[in-house]
């Protein structure tokens, strides 16, 4: 399964280095991307981008949801009479034994290379940063030096594909139904800060922005876990590391999925719980909004390799690609949200009759000393 356009809103996004609170690179592609498609964007407040396609507004909102940041190093202060070392507190997750003296980074804006130095606070996640060279103005953050953008054997290599793969989705699905004048109320929220708490996601949900009887789904690529495996499609997110996700909304979610399974034999699905972290979906659940959530696997989570090595994170095309479908499905048969959730109370019905109709009725209750064997009658001689 092939999407060259999920591929090539990829390679846009991922080529621009982003960490928490500092997503413009990133933000400002997603918006050439939109004006390109003549898809409708504004940034709220909290400088969230939302994207909206509503041919049909009358139409319950679908919410689709992903992040623009990625871990990453805040430059704090140069250091003294130095022309090429900073103080930066790490913005992620990523274990303690990842931080190698001496790994590479790169400097941004620019793209000066520089090296992991000294801790300076573990608590704070606090580091020296030494540059390879002069470099004339200072910093506002640093990443790992690694690839941006790369394809091999099926899969997408990058420093960054969480969760540029899921704007990527985003975008892919909302041109897609665009192109196909499809009647949908679709709304892209594409986050900031999630990296650091769901900064934006929680910005947004609190400021009810989003109409309150939106249909959330956080998209994400997730750690692989035992349970999944990448290559083998979509994953619908039961739920994550802190929640457990609406049911209606999931079982809509299955009922889509299994359809497009039986009319496409390309089309993958797997169903877990995944507990490697939290979501987005957690954010909106927690004020109101009927949330679910989808992913993929995603290998070398937050850059984690074997070893601990920093190394490129990586998925599956063909999750991806499969995800973007599933979705343009699951947005265009929204109308039919009620009786694909009605699905599964029909059939219990029909069991419950079923069994009514099997299992035996209920005894009268046999009273204390009693014997529950009837007496034989006695006949008169």
């Amino acid at each position: 399964m092939k999407n060259p356009l999920l591929i090539e809103f990829a390679e846009r996004l991922m080529r621009h280095p982003a960490i928490a609170c500092h997503e413009q690179a990133v933000r400002d592609e997603v918006e050439t991307i939109c004006r390109e498609h003549q898809l409708r964007l504004r940034r709220d407040a909290f400088g969230n981008v939302l994207v909206a396609l509503k041919t049909s507004p009358r139409l319950r909102p679908v919410v689709l949801s992903a992040h623009m940041d990625h871990p990453g190093f805040e430059i704090v202060r140069r250091f003294p009479k130095t022309n090429g070392r900073w103080q930066a507190r790490f913005r992620g997750g990523v274990p303690e034994s990842y931080f190698l003296t001496g790994t590479r980074l790169r400097l941004v804006p620019g793209s000066g290379r520089a090296r992991l130095g000294q801790r300076i606070s573990a608590p704070r996640k606090a580091y020296r940063i030494d540059s390879d060279t002069s470099v004339p103005l200072d910093p506002a953050f640093a990443v790992w030096d690694l690839p941006a953008f790369g394809v091999r054997n099926g899969r997408i290599y990058g420093r960054a594909c969480d969760d540029l793969i899921g704007v990527a989705a985003i975008l892919a699905v909302m041109a897609e139904l665009r192109r196909t004048r499809a009647r949908v109320n679709v709304i892209g929220a594409i986050t900031r800060a999630e990296e650091v708490g769901f900064l934006g996601a929680l910005a947004l949900a609190a400021k009810r922005t989003l109409p309150k009887n939106s249909l959330v789904i956080s998209l994400e690529t997730s750690r692989e876990l035992p349970g999944v495996t990448m290559g083998q499609g979509v994953i619908l997110r039961t739920g994550d590391k802190a929640s457990i996700f609406n049911s209606d909304a999931t079982r809509y979610l299955a009922e889509i999925a299994a359809e497009l399974q039986k009319k496409h034999r390309a089309f993958q699905f797997q169903r877990a719980l995944m507990s490697g972290g939290t979501c987005e979906a957690t954010a909106y659940q927690e004020f109101g909004y009927q949330s679910a959530a989808v992913c993929v696997a995603l290998g070398n989570y937050h850059n984690c390799g074997a070893n601990d090595r920093i190394a490129s994170e990586y998925v599956s095309i063909n999750d991806a690609a499969s995800m973007v479908r599933f979705l343009v499905e699951t947005v265009r048969r929204l109308p039919d949200y009620s009786g694909l959730v009605g699905r599964l109370p029909k059939r219990l019905g029909k069991l419950l009759a079923e069994a009514k109709n099997v299992l035996p009725k209920k005894r009268r209750p046999v009273r204390a000393g009693v014997s529950a064997t009837p007496r034989p009658r006695m006949i008169p001689a």
